[in-house]
């Protein structure tokens, strides 16, 4: 996702909101677009939580992505 694709976003919602509205293809890219970014926005939350770590009370430390792959297998 590029700062383009996100101002794009900005001037689409922006549109829809004006008395001219959107025309059916703006529509489509418009949809096409959010669907990017929300997979984008969660890749990158994905990312940032499999670097979490827990340091227990016995001083352990648990990796979260490993315990996650160990319960849930992915």
């Amino acid at each position: 996702m590029t700062d383009k694709d996100i101002q794009r976003i900005n001037e689409l919602y922006k549109k829809s909101k004006s008395p001219e509205g959107l025309t059916p293809e703006e529509k489509i890219e418009q949809a096409e677009l959010r669907g990017a970014f929300l997979e984008a926005v969660r890749k990158n939350l994905k990312g940032q939580l499999d670097t979490i770590k827990i340091q227990k009370e016995d001083g352990s430390i648990v990796d979260l992505k490993k315990r996650h792959q160990e319960k849930y297998g992915n």
